[in-house]
């Protein structure tokens, strides 16, 4: 580890290989995958078809500049659109980027020429999370986040999550946005009131405000709608998208709503591998793939079942979350970081993203008795981490 920078906790495990929801270790042993990369694979690993995209795009053209087009990159963002629409075309356009933070920052710019001068205010939620560029971190409602990066760019303020009528308090003289997760993945998996989304939707109009909804990690059928706000039948001003988008491959998207999209003029915004030959021949196969076995079809089938399958293990208190992203709320006393050890050590991965909650975000390939073994090696890991807790208190005592 010596030449890698110190930003992530050195690693238990070396994954050299993959196939289906299973992963395997340099020392041979293999994992089933209850993490999917952080919802990223969601056709699971070496995808036939993604696959071989990929070989045939990278011996044919990898990159080529965006003052040039491509062959895939229309398609792709048409596809978006009509996903976007839940099946219905809305004439809504997309930038595609590298990665969910500058599919936000994209997202942050695009509103801002849209609000124009001294209108340039985004606000968001305590506890959710956009990225780790300094714009996305300030959005990003974790204030312990930001402390060792201050200062941070100006114009970002946070309300509480679940609550639209704290929006009611905006300035819409120097706000121009909010933008908000559906349901905080980050934070453990916290899914907000019923109606939420349209009472945000509602209080935006009234006020004249853009509605950006960050589905970088609910995106693309991973809570059982092709993206999480088509729950309450609203329709944002901008959606960004990452994360399962290339199953693997990096590439992140922002679509906007045609007379939002049009704020932007040539030389505003770029990436120079965004929305390349190779990333776009990915993201076309990755999206035929998911449209064809239904995605989000899977997650609403199965994910209720795994919800309640979870919620019967003993030290689990409930379950939270939507179709294929859920959230293991553990009884006082468990901790989750430990709970994650002995997953892995059990054979699954799944991770802990706060103290107390295990997040779990399967391929849409698992079949009920992935599930099944699935919601076994987790009560495994509980009741060791359980165990180890209660010993570790008596021996405090």
């Amino acid at each position: 580890m010596t030449h890698l920078m110190p930003t992530y906790r050195e690693p238990t495990v070396r994954f050299v290989s993959g196939h289906g929801c299973r992963l395997v270790d340099d020392g041979g042993k293999v994992y089933l995958d209850f993490l999917s990369g952080l919802g990223v694979t969601s056709l699971g690993h070496a995808d036939p078809v993604v696959g071989t995209a990929i070989a045939a795009q990278a011996a044919r053209l990898l990159h080529v500049s965006n003052i040039f087009g491509n062959e895939f990159n229309e398609d792709v963002a048409a596809q978006l659109d009509y996903l976007v629409g839940d099946g219905i075309s809305l004439g809504g356009q997309v930038f595609f980027a590298n990665s969910g933070a500058e599919a936000n920052e994209c997202a942050i710019k695009l509103a801002r020429r849209y609000g124009g001068p001294g209108r340039y205010g985004i606000v968001s939620a305590f506890g959710s999370f956009h990225g780790r560029t300094l714009a996305t971190l300030h959005a990003t409602g974790q204030p312990a986040k930001h402390e060792a990066f201050l200062p941070l760019p100006a114009g970002f303020s946070h309300v509480p999550y679940g609550d639209p009528e704290a929006l009611r308090a905006i300035d819409p003289t120097a706000v121009v946005a909010v933008l908000l997760e559906p349901i905080l993945g980050e934070s453990g998996v916290v899914p907000p009131p019923p109606g939420y989304l349209a009472s945000v939707r509602a209080i935006c109009d009234e006020l004249g405000l853009l509605l950006i909804v960050d589905e970088i990690q609910t995106g693309l059928g991973r809570t059982g709608r092709w993206f999480a706000f088509q729950h309450e039948a609203v329709v944002p001003d901008i959606v960004t998208v990452a994360k399962a988008l290339g199953n693997g491959v990096p590439v992140g998207a922002c679509w906007a709503r045609p007379e939002v999209a049009k704020a932007f003029r040539p030389g505003d915004h770029g990436s120079t591998f965004g929305g390349q030959p190779f990333a776009m021949a990915v993201a076309q196969a990755t999206l035929g793939r998911l449209r064809s076995i239904d995605a989000p079809g899977i997650a609403a089938r199965l994910g209720p079942r795994l919800a309640r399958s979870f919620a019967g293990i003993d030290g689990v208190a409930s379950v939270r979350g939507a179709g294929f992203l859920l959230g293991a709320v553990l009884e006082d006393g468990i901790d989750s970081r430990a709970v994650f050890g002995e997953a892995l050590a059990a054979g699954l991965v799944v991770n802990a993203p706060v103290p107390g909650v295990v997040r779990l975000m399967p391929p849409f390939i698992v079949t009920e008795a992935d599930c099944d073994e699935a919601v076994a090696l987790l009560g495994v890991a509980i009741g060791r981490a359980g165990a180890s807790a209660r010993k570790s208190t008596g021996e405090r005592g």
